[in-house]
């Protein structure tokens, strides 16, 4: 049995919902966590999935049952795990690339998702994107140009204006914001 669960993006979501089901007697063995999809491969009663839909929800972590909501969660899932949890973004055109991943045709799925959330994914891969160069900026040892190269942008340029235009700051403004934290760290 698969199933979608919404807000699923970290390595702890993964931790919570394998406890969850470890609480509910199903062996670690038969089940196959990843972001956003569990795929329990023995029987459950439809009154332990419901335990464990409301416990999920207690934690902040939704089942999916409607199919436009699983597929635009696996669309996110996709897009997170590209962005986030990759060291460097694939070559590949990022159209194909989902395409690929979900098998399913990318018109598809990018008229299903802003239709359902009212921008566009190449929007939402923009604002991943522009969190991943926060991320570096404050908590890494990169340099514009790195960040720049690790996340497919053409140029420096085009990164600094991208960030610009979703954050209203600089991305040299936000660089100080680093060490302006690290002195107000070492001053406790």
């Amino acid at each position: 049995m698969k199933l979608h669960i919404k807000y699923m993006v970290s390595l702890r979501c993964k931790t919570l919902v394998e406890e969850e089901l470890k609480r509910l007697g199903v062996k670690s063995q038969h089940v196959i966590v990843d972001l956003g999809l569990v795929d329990i491969l023995e029987d459950i009663t439809e009154e332990q999935k419901e335990t464990f839909r409301i416990n999920l929800l207690r934690s902040g972590l939704e089942v999916l049952d409607e199919k436009r909501s699983v597929l635009i969660e696996r669309i996110k899932d996709v897009i997170i795990e590209m962005i986030h949890f990759r060291d460097e973004l694939p070559r590949a055109n990022y159209s194909d690339y989902i395409s690929e991943k979900l098998g399913l045709d990318y018109n598809y799925l990018s008229n299903i998702f802003s239709e359902v959330k009212g921008t566009t994914i190449q929007q939402f891969i923009i604002s991943h994107k522009i969190e991943r160069a926060k991320e570096m900026l404050l908590y890494g040892d990169y340099n514009l140009t790195q960040i720049a190269h690790k996340l497919n942008y053409s140029s420096v340029a085009h990164l600094s204006c991208q960030f610009k235009k979703v954050t209203g700051l600089t991305s040299s403004f936000y660089k100080h914001l680093k060490s302006r934290r690290q002195e107000l760290l070492s001053s406790v």
